[in-house]
């Protein structure tokens, strides 16, 4: 059985949670693809040899974002997918233009900071425009609303009643911050997207174009696709892995669930349950270190911490998340009496990672040095430099007969890959160009090569919209800086806290999944970290975990009924109704929903505050008897199937586990112990009888 799911291809009509993808040919073809390359390389260039300035950096960027989002997506999904339309032509070079705009006149801006001339305020409105128009076409209309709601309240706001109005700012005001600055859509986001985003969104796209998927749903297949509900098991194992490289929940659904929801249904779960399962499984891949959906780096540089914090604080509650899912499978296969997949049907784990070995260095060498002190910028170069001599590496070498041969290339190339974390990156240059040549001449290389290319071509496509997600929610950070309202929101969480933490928290995973609905993983943080984490840290919640909090919740939103996007690519793939699969889904990601409620009471499920060994094991501990319990209350299955008050005598035991209150834990584990008693001694009759 091929496990093999064919990553999507620039070339090719697609049809994704961004809208629909034009399909060109002719002219216009090669213009988006060389539109492509060119963003890759000048991204790869900067990151090399940072010639330009910061704000220049950021505002090209923004250009190419802008760019190929309007010769990619037509102004309505109905509209003609065959040709670039003429009015779509002059917006992308008018964007390009407008971003070069600050590269042309970056002396005189600064010169004249804060007091734009009407050329500027011109320049800087039709930008602001375009990068709205552009978050429309590829992120639909909840993010551009919610940005153009805090755009109004800063042009307006002043009029609002009470503690809610702001001292009133003037058009050309606005204008400035946003535009030009570094507070709006050239702010933190769009920088953390030049510096770290786009490196390592190419490195996800080098690594599925080499077949990284194939090995990823081999890898599962072969561990765990024979066991017990292995079907589904299957599914969370290579979403997971995949979701880990990934900057996105809702495309690992439609990439790995391809492959995974049929499987699931045809081995007897339904497709609801299993459009679930998908869905839950990709986006735990937005916590699970070490890419976090970019979050992690965006997290790193809003904190001033190392990215290393920020990974060990998610690292236990990610795993814990995984293992929910995990059970959860594995218990409805129980109820259903579901069996794996024939072990002749599976293949050898241990022969597929042989075959490709190599796509598994550049990801080891990428964690490696991000754990040992390297810069997220640096480290993303060395993983994409390692990828690049690797597949291409493993082009030539596989022309060559001999044995010894082939160790002594290794050898070369390894020599010459570590030549780059030793002495930069002009020797790297020159063994990726000699591998290039090497290429040309043998059987199989050019074939290798055009990979490299579509995967620097894909690497930009698939950079839009996260890019213009970083662009927009810049409005957002540039009104709440301009007008300080985000302060207003923390005094009244402050409020409600001052006298029930447990409200102030409750009050914030609502609004944090209410400003979620409908946002990718990044924006979707920043707006939520910008409003709601300050409050908890003036609470005495600790930092990282603050912004964990809601983190978190901002991403159970794309899980949670209505506007659940992961609920919703699941459903175009099971053939189910997208509300109930969001439904279980929810049930399936409890612990999704009541980690970060542990976290913040205790802290050393995110190994803050230097814990001890023994706090680190209780607090854990007991959250894995509180998922074990919550997972056979959901699915109604331990042993043997469960009655109605055995279900909710199960919740209440785990409930009390989490509750943080006095005398919980000893209740807790008490009612816990004798439900599990129970459940024992009442399984064995019923399996006697």
């Amino acid at each position: 059985m091929s496990a093999h799911v064919s990553p999507p291809n620039i070339e090719q009509e697609t049809f994704s949670e961004h809208g629909a993808q034009r399909r060109l040919g002719g002219v216009a073809l090669l213009v988006l693809t060389g539109t492509a390359l060119a963003f890759s390389l000048y991204q790869l260039g900067i990151a090399a040899f940072h010639p330009l300035s910061s704000l220049v950096m950021r505002a090209l960027h923004v250009g190419f974002l802008l760019t190929l989002t309007f010769l990619l997506f037509p102004i309505r999904k109905s509209g003609r997918l065959d040709r670039v339309a003429p009015l779509d032509w002059l917006l992308a070079s008018g964007a390009f233009a407008l971003a070069c705009y600050q590269w042309i006149f970056e002396v005189d801006l600064i010169q004249r900071a804060g007091d734009p001339s009407t050329l500027d305020l011109i320049v800087g409105t039709a930008m602001i425009a375009l990068v709205f128009e552009a978050a429309r076409r590829i992120l639909g209309l909840a993010l551009p609303t919610i940005c153009a709601l805090f755009l109004l309240y800063g042009l307006f706001g002043q009029h609002l009643p009470g503690d809610l109005a702001h001292r009133g700012y003037d058009f050309a005001q606005i204008v400035d911050q946003l535009g030009f600055g570094t507070e709006g859509i050239f702010g933190i986001p769009t920088l953390v997207s030049t510096n770290y985003i786009f490196l390592f969104v190419l490195f996800g796209a080098f690594l599925e174009h080499a077949g990284m998927i194939n090995l990823f749903n081999s890898v599962a297949l072969g561990f765990v696709g024979h066991a017990k509900g292995g079907a589904a098991k299957v599914a969370v194992v290579s979403s997971g892995l995949m979701g880990s490289i990934s900057g996105s929940g809702v495309a690992n659904v439609l990439t790995t669930g391809q492959f995974t929801i049929p499987l699931m249904k045809r081995f007897g779960y339904s497709g609801v349950f299993a459009g679930a399962v998908e869905a839950t499984a990709s986006m735990g891949g937005q916590i699970m270190p070490p890419v976090m959906g970019a979050v992690a780096f965006i997290m790193a540089e809003n904190l001033n911490v190392p990215y290393v914090e920020i990974v060990k604080a998610a690292l236990i509650p990610a795993v814990l998340y995984y293992l929910t899912v995990f059970w959860m499978v594995h218990l409805e296969a129980g109820r259903r009496k579901l069996g794996g997949l024939a072990k002749e049907e599976c293949p050898n784990p241990w022969q597929a990672i042989r075959s490709q070995w190599y796509l598994v260095l550049p990801l080891v060498g990428l964690v490696g040095m991000l754990f040992n002190g390297f810069t997220p910028m640096y480290s993303g170069m060395v993983g994409l430099a390692l990828c690049a001599i690797l597949i291409l590496g493993a082009a030539v070498a596989a022309r060559l007969s001999s044995t010894a041969f082939r160790f002594v290339f290794w050898l070369a190339v390894g020599l010459g890959a570590s030549l780059l974390v030793k002495w930069g990156v002009y020797p790297v240059l020159a063994v990726i160009a000699l591998l290039v040549v090497l290429c040309l001449f043998v059987q199989g290389g050019r074939e290798t090569l055009r990979v490299m290319r579509n995967s620097l071509v894909d690497g930009a496509r698939q950079a839009l919209p996260v890019g213009v997600a970083c662009a927009i929610v810049g409005v957002i950070i540039g009104v709440l800086t301009l007008t300080g309202a985000a302060t207003n929101f923390a005094g009244f969480i402050l409020k409600v806290g001052a006298d029930h933490l447990f409200l102030s928290l409750l009050l914030t995973m609502l609004i944090c999944l209410v400003l979620g609905m409908g946002i990718p993983t990044i924006p979707n943080y920043i707006i939520t970290s910008s409003i709601a984490a300050p409050a908890l840290l003036d609470l005495g919640v600790p930092l990282i975990v603050s912004h964990m909090f809601v983190f978190y919740f901002g991403i159970m939103a794309d899980l949670t009924p209505p506007v659940a996007l992961a609920a919703f690519a699941a459903s175009s793939v099971a053939k189910e109704p997208a509300m109930k699969i969001g439904v279980k889904a929810v049930q399936i990601a409890i612990a999704g929903f009541v980690v970060p409620f542990m976290a913040v009471y205790d802290n050393a499920l995110m190994l803050q505050g230097d814990p001890s060994v023994i706090a680190v094991v209780y607090i854990v501990g007991k959250a894995l008897l509180a998922i074990t319990l919550w997972g056979a209350a959901s699915i109604g299955y331990l042993r043997a199937p469960l009655a109605a008050w055995e279900r909710v005598w199960a919740a209440a035991a785990a409930f009390l586990l989490v509750a943080a209150l006095p005398l919980t834990d000893e209740i807790g584990f008490a009612a816990c112990a004798a439900f599990i008693g129970w459940h024992l001694l009442h399984s064995r009759r019923l399996q006697a009888a």
